[in-house]
């Protein structure tokens, strides 16, 4: 024992902090730094034992390859007086073992310091070192969260992992109530936290620290130990034999989900358990967020504009509530009455997307707007009254998006090509206010004074509704929010409630609804949630996980007080803009869109005539099939597909059609988008979102399609402040380039390649010409030769086709709207969709490739 006032080279020891039967830890002072430091000495009956001093050296050399905020740092080794010691960061808290003496932890504690764990822990493993004696005694808890802690059984390098193990004697005698200790001989760890292979005398690996995580993990949430026994040996039969009791049954309030993880921990085999750290973070980090939220979003499509609508719009009806307000009250309820209403003749709504036009009831809720599209035609805004069954176009309303009313109902506001415009809702002049690139959302207050958000990445501005200059209302904090957007004003025409949020992702209790004064950039949090409010009188509509509810809300001061009513379930809800499909006039007229009735799709197999061929997939898949077919892609043979499978949450799956066998390829907790195979069909690669939405930025992956192996990063996040999406990866067809769409927004989107071998430089293949355009999806030919895209740039989505992969040129194909192009096997014909009046066609071009030059027949 060291006394204190005794100096280890610059260190002075002040007092002890623990020992245990490998080493001595104590506090102690820098005298150079004049820092607290921990220092870890070999104990006397072990100075002069070969393996012990191996087992010191290990530690160091395991410790001094990791740098990672959730392991305990090393900052000095040395040797003084036949004393070998180890200089260590100092932490204050407590272990994780003496804060389970005082019972189990709050769930949220659990995750946030299972996750550190997990963090740190897949730092070691990435780094080659594996723990082998992870338990509570050796985690730390800090203010700034979980260390790991004593890599003195750690295994590294060869070297590292041929010091025997077996001349160390055994120093359990058994297993201690509340600070088991470490066991030596042929098995060299805890018991309590052992996993089969260990307690077996087998080689352990990352997988056996995975096993011990399991334990800690079901220990943090329950207070008892996974695996108990009298001895040592009913301990190790329990690991070996024995399933603990599942975690719901000992701690009824603990998500199921964190089971599931536990479980994947804990499985006997270790090719069954979870097979990496990292994605166990993940997983406790979605737990947490979902369990915070209620609620998940599941992220948009960049090309979702027209396919999925029409979809939609085939399955699912909007509904005309009208309600009494005063059903909200203690109250007698007024009579509520409900009607639906109908696209106009030919025409389909256009109600999801960056550019869209969602149903606004106008104030005194007689009246509703709305966009829709004819046949080819761009979306138009129609003006649908509550006495007459038959919607008025607005002649110069072409590619409106969300419109809003003026108070008196004489006029609509509204975005297109780029600007803020007003028109007569009778019809009329349109008139431009101000700039607009890509609106989202405005209000438009008794004063004449309209407050709008001109562009996705931006504040709040204010303009008067006759014209002038626009003024700034708030200011974005980049550490909170990355846009403001649909505004709403309150009954006294000076404060509006607005939505604010992060592309990223991040910060889910400061995103939500916000109340403020177009008066002031001062902007206060009203409630969390994903998607704007409305206020009618006495209460605040708002999204709530699937539901529209309504809650008392006091428009002078902000706040809102007591419960949420519901008043609608499975409300529509448009992830990419951050929207719930509601509008509601001020004397008790509310209109929504349902959301539930897109469930339920299912692939059918076709022939040329369209006739149905029988079901591809078995019923109750839970098919995300949405978006420019998207969610799948069929192998190069034409005996696979590869699926998007699963809400909120997606994950790769491969089905084979000949057996009907289904295998699932990605398993951590982010979403997975837009599946493609190689050449040779042994690999699909996809699309991994770096955040909860596609707005947060994606990257590239890909793995093998028999699941064997681990994903492969392909493309990553590039260094830019504002997040860069990738979407529709796909192999040439000889396998020499990595093709994909790259975007930073609604608008611009161009395709790159990336040679697979070499520089791997990637480059610009083709680009939109304007810049309000963007493209939207692509293919390259099966020879190799040609890449056929669609694009928004003319005003309309059309079909075109460049040779690749220079890009030089370009031929257009459909000549009154195209999307969604696809090649013939032989790439003898080019397929594409054209809309016409409600639906959408398939039109097949013959297609004649000479040298240089594109020809259609």
């Amino acid at each position: 024992m060291l006394m204190s006032g005794t100096k280890l080279g610059p260190y002075e020891i002040e007092s002890p902090l623990g020992a245990g039967g490998m080493g001595e830890v104590y506090r102690a002072l820098d005298t150079r730094l004049d820092r607290a430091v921990a220092i870890k000495i070999l104990p006397e009956h072990l100075s002069q034992s070969p393996e012990a001093k191996q087992r010191f050296d290990r530690e160091a050399r395991a410790i001094s390859s990791l740098n990672h905020p959730n392991i305990c740092t090393l900052h000095d080794v040395g040797h003084q007086n036949g004393t070998d010691y180890l200089v260590m960061e100092f932490l204050e808290g407590e272990t994780l073992a003496d804060r389970l003496a005082k019972g189990p932890l709050p769930i949220a504690q659990l995750l946030k310091y299972g996750a550190d764990i997990c963090e740190g822990l897949d730092r070691a493993h990435k780094s080659g070192v594996v723990h082998r004696d992870l338990k509570p005694g050796n985690i730390m808890l800090t203010k700034a969260g979980a260390k790991l802690m004593d890599f003195g059984l750690a295994k590294g390098t060869p070297a590292m992992a041929a010091v025997s193990s077996s001349s160390l004697t055994m120093e359990i005698t058994s297993p201690m109530a509340t600070h088991p200790l470490t066991g030596h001989g042929f098995v060299v760890g805890t018991f309590q936290y052992m996993s089969p292979e260990q307690v077996e005398g087998k080689e352990a690996d990352a997988r056996s620290d995975i096993f011990a995580l399991g334990s800690v993990l079901y220990e943090m949430a329950t207070g008892k130990r996974a695996f108990e026994g009298k001895s040592n040996l009913s301990v190790a039969s329990a690991i070996i034999e024995k399933e603990p009791e599942p975690l719901t049954s000992v701690q009824p309030m603990a998500p199921p989900a964190l089971d599931h993880v536990i479980r994947g921990c804990l499985a006997k085999d270790p090719d069954a358990r979870w097979q990496n750290a990292g994605d166990i973070a993940r997983q406790l980090r979605w737990i947490s967020t979902s369990s915070q939220s209620g609620a998940i979003a599941l992220p948009g499509h960049p090309g979702r504009k027209n396919w999925d609508r029409i979809v939609w719009l085939a399955l699912a009806v909007l509904i005309l509530i009208l309600v009494g307000w005063l059903a909200f009250r203690p109250q007698p309820v007024r009579r509520t009455v409900q009607a639906y209403l109908t696209p106009p003749r030919n025409a389909t709504f256009n109600f999801n997307g960056d550019f869209s036009g969602p149903p606004v009831v106008s104030h005194d809720g007689t009246r509703i707007v709305f966009s829709a599209r004819v046949g080819k035609e761009p979306s138009s805004l129609y003006i649908q009254t509550l006495d007459n069954p038959v919607a008025a176009r607005l002649d110069g309303t072409e590619n409106a998006a969300f419109p809003f009313w003026s108070p008196d109902g004489k006029f609509i506001a509204f975005f297109a090509n780029g600007k803020l415009r007003k028109i007569p809702a009778i019809g009329g002049p349109v008139t431009v206010l101000a700039d607009s690139p890509g609106g989202r959302g405005g209000a438009w207050s008794p004063e004449n004074i309209i407050v709008y958000t001109p562009d996705y990445r931006e504040s709040l501005w204010k303009i008067n509704a006759n014209g002038g200059t626009p003024e700034r209302l708030t200011k974005l904090d980049p550490s909170k929010h990355s846009t403001h957007r649909w505004p709403s004003f309150l009954p006294d025409g000076k404060h509006v409630i607005f939505f604010a949020t992060n592309h990223a992702g991040t910060g889910e209790d400061q995103n939500g609804i916000y109340f403020g004064s177009v008066n002031s950039p001062d902007m206060k949090l009203v409630l969390p949630t994903d998607s704007p409010g409305q206020y009618v009188p006495g209460y605040l509509l708002y999204h709530f996980q699937t539901a529209l509810v309504a809650q008392k809300f006091n428009p002078e001061s902000g706040t809102v007080s007591g419960d949420p009513i519901p008043i609608m379930d499975h409300v529509q809800y448009d992830p990419s803009v951050w929207r719930a499909t509601f509008s509601a006039g001020d004397e008790g007229t509310l209109i929504t869109v349902s959301g539930a009735a897109s469930e339920g799709a299912q692939l059918v197999w076709i022939d040329r005539s369209g006739k149905d061929l029988g079901k591809a997939l078995p019923e109750g898949g839970n098919y995300m099939l949405g978006g420019t077919l998207g969610g799948m892609r069929l192998s190069p043979d034409g005996k696979r597909l590869a699926v998007i499978i699963g809400q909120p949450k997606s994950d790769i799956w491969v089905f084979d059609l000949g057996h009907g066998s289904k295998m699932r390829l990605t398993f951590d907790p982010a979403n997975h988008l837009e599946p493609s195979w190689s050449p040779d069909g042994q690999r699909v690669v996809f699309v991994e979102l770096t955040g909860s939405r596609i707005s947060a930025g994606s990257t590239i992956h890909s793995r093998a399609a028999n699941g064997g192996g681990q994903d492969e990063l392909l493309v990553g996040p590039e260094n830019n402040t504002v997040p860069v999406t990738f979407s529709w990866p796909q192999w040439s067809p000889d396998g020499k380039y990595l093709v994909y769409h790259k975007a930073s927004g609604p608008s611009g989107g161009s395709i790159w390649a990336v040679p697979t071998s070499g520089e791997q430089k990637p480059f610009l293949i083709v680009q939109s010409q304007s810049q309000q355009g963007t493209i939207v999806f692509f293919r390259v030919s099966p020879n190799g030769k040609w890449l056929a895209y669609s694009s928004t740039e003319s005003g309309r989505e059309e079909v075109y086709v460049t040779p690749f992969p220079t890009g030089n040129g370009r031929w257009q194909v459909s000549q009154n709207g195209g999307t969604s192009p696809a090649w013939r096997a032989d790439g003898k014909e080019l397929y594409f969709g054209e809309f016409s009046g409600a639906q959408t066609q398939v039109f097949a071009v013959d297609v004649v490739g000479k040298a240089d030059q594109f020809e259609t027949e």
